[in-house]
This record gives C-alpha cells, structure tokens and sequence, in this order.
C-alpha cells in the first residue's frame, strides 16, 4: 500500500501538468489510473478499520461489555470486505477493468426457453442494480407468447467485464413447466455471450469497406416514433479469420435509439466490442497451448444449472452450489463469479 500511495502522488502530478487536458483521450486514461489506485487504497483502508474494528468488539465481548451477536456482526462485515477485496485482486487484465455486453439468447424449446432467457435478463439486472451498475437495453426481441428471443444489454461499471466474464456459457433451467397442462418437468437452455464493453481508450481498426448497414422499423415499446421511422439499424461486418483463413461475418442489431444516427454509432461500439473479445479469445488460446497442463474454463458450454424443483442452483465448473434459489434469480451471484475467480484465477 506504501508504493501505491507514492504512486498515487507521482501520476496525480501528471494531471497538473501544463496542457493536461489537451489530448482528452490521453487525459482520462491517466484519470483512470490515479482513480484505480484510490480505489486499492479506499478498499484496504476500509477492511483494515473493519478488522481493528472486530479486534475491538472481540476485546469488549470479553469484559462483557458488547453482545456475541455484535462479534458475530462485526466479524462477517471485516469478512465480506476481506472476500470483495481478494475478487478484485484476481481481476488483473486490461479488459477487467472494462463494461460488459451480455447477449442472452433462447436455446431451443419454444415458449418455455423464452421464459428463461426473460428471468437470466431479470438475474442481470437485478445483479446489476446490487453492484450499482448503469444498464442498458441496446436490443430486444419479445417472444411469440412470453419471454424473450434475444436481448443485448450494455453494462457501464467499475470491473464489470471481469465479474461477468465467468457467467459466459450455456445457462440450464430445470422445472415444472407453468406452459405445460400435464405440468411436466422441463429442461430449458439460455446462452449467455459475454464481452468486453470497449471505451475511447482502446483503438480497434475497422475498415469502412467491411462493414455494410440496414435499416428497419423497430418493433416493441418506445413510442409511436419507433413503428413509423427505420431508426433500427443492422451492421454486418465481413472479415477474415487470422486462423483459419475463413471468411466470417457479424451481424449486430440495435434499436436503443429514436435517431438512426444514435443506433449506427452504438452499433459501431458493439462491433468494436466482439472484435476486441476475438483477439482477447485468440490470446488465451495461445495462452492454453503454453499451459496446456492447467485446468481451463470451457468457454461456451454448459456451466450452470438451475433445478427448481430440488432448490438448486449448481455451477459445473466449480461445484459451488446453494439451495436458495430465489437469491440467485434476484440476482446474488457473487458466489458463482467469486468461486469461478478463486478457482480459475484470472485465466
């Protein structure tokens, strides 16, 4: 912490600088970085007062001047400090520090799919709103009776990418069917893709050529506007894989937007976004042939199951598991990313 302190004072006078905030982009990925190193410094501050804290309690406990309860108490709030603190530290890639984009997207199954992908984006946000995370709807498709086809959301917040880098995969729902008239178990399937939200720090070349656009009317809320004007738009960008050699293509829809303009840029964001996680991807799997002896996640399976009926939610990756699964739908999922992290690191 010492030689964060001296650094913390050696970056905050580059900010004073003459002419500082002439390269704004330059400038706030050095504002980054000093609010970076407070924020390491804030964290150990707090669990350090919080442990001195309980050191006390357990002294007044012993005159009997405070309650077990009041240890007990005190104990917990140093630990979950403790626990957030250790997440963070194994978060320590560029792209940690970055926003997320998640794309939920209804495996096969109809209606009851639909309805699973609805209560993952209800997970997300509720998740999100924990943490006290901006998110934001950038495309949705209703389903044909209830639920959701896809859905793509934006997620502005401190490590946002690195806390749900780890829910990247084929997400299970096992339960009794409110669609099904026999009232049968049913087995659902969602995926979940998860990406780094690219900012103006990072350079991603796009050639112009590439890239081609479409327009449409966006269905769905938002107002008389969004039916009559083709403010949706549909970027596909066609590139060649470095490893392959094929010819691939993207496709990204968005419809967040009143303006057409609005929806071509944040499209733009978005196609900038996948790129960066396919050279991210390229990276770790360079990574793997070099530590090809170390257990790795399975990006893209199956991780996760959720069995209503037998209050269970279950990650197959690490074996962590809790019965309360209500907690889990309304978005406590801080054990699952932490589990992924401490077992993982920060692969």
């Amino acid at each position: 912490m010492e030689g964060k302190e001296i650094r913390i004072e050696e970056e905050e006078i580059k900010t004073q600088a003459p002419g500082f905030w002439d390269d704004a982009k330059s400038a706030e990925v050095q504002m980054r970085k000093v609010k970076e190193l407070k924020n390491w410094i804030e964290g150990y501050r707090n669990v350090k007062t919080a442990c001195e804290e309980l050191q006390l309690a357990f002294d007044f406990f012993k005159e009997e001047a405070v309650s077990e309860e009041e240890v007990d108490r005190a104990y917990a709030h140093a630990l979950q400090l403790i626990e957030a603190l250790e997440m963070k530290n194994m978060l320590s890639h560029e792209e940690d520090r970055l926003g997320a984009v998640i794309k939920i997207v209804a495996g096969a199954g109809g209606t009851e799919a639909q309805d699973w992908a609805e209560m993952l984006l209800r997970m997300y946000k509720r998740w999100c709103e924990r943490q006290g995370f901006k998110l934001e709807i950038t495309n949705f498709q209703a389903g044909d009776e209830a639920g959701i086809k896809t859905v793509t959301m934006q997620i502005d917040g401190e490590m946002a990418y690195g806390y749900l880098k780890s829910e990247n995969g084929v997400h299970r729902l096992v339960r009794v069917s409110p669609f099904n008239a026999q009232g049968k178990r049913m087995t659902s399937f969602s995926s979940v893709f998860v990406v780094p939200l690219v900012d103006d720090t990072i350079e991603i070349e796009i050639s112009p050529a590439d890239v081609s656009w479409e327009t449409f009317r966006s269905s769905g809320a938002g107002g008389q506007n969004v039916n009559k004007v083709e403010t949706g738009v549909r970027l596909r960008y066609r590139y060649r894989d470095d490893e392959t050699g094929e010819m691939k293509e993207i496709a990204i829809e968005n419809t967040e937007s009143r303006s057409q303009f609005g929806n071509k840029e944040n499209a733009m964001r978005l196609l900038k976004s996948q790129l960066y996680e396919l050279e991210l991807a390229k990276r770790r799997r360079a990574q793997a042939k070099v530590e090809a002896g170390k257990k790795k996640i399975e990006w893209g399976s199956q991780i996760r199951s959720y069995v209503f009926d037998d209050r269970r939610v279950k990650d197959h990756r690490t074996n962590y598991q809790t019965s309360n699964v209500q907690a889990v739908m309304d978005g406590d999922i801080d054990g699952f990313i932490k589990a992924c992290l401490m077992e993982f690191g920060n692969n």
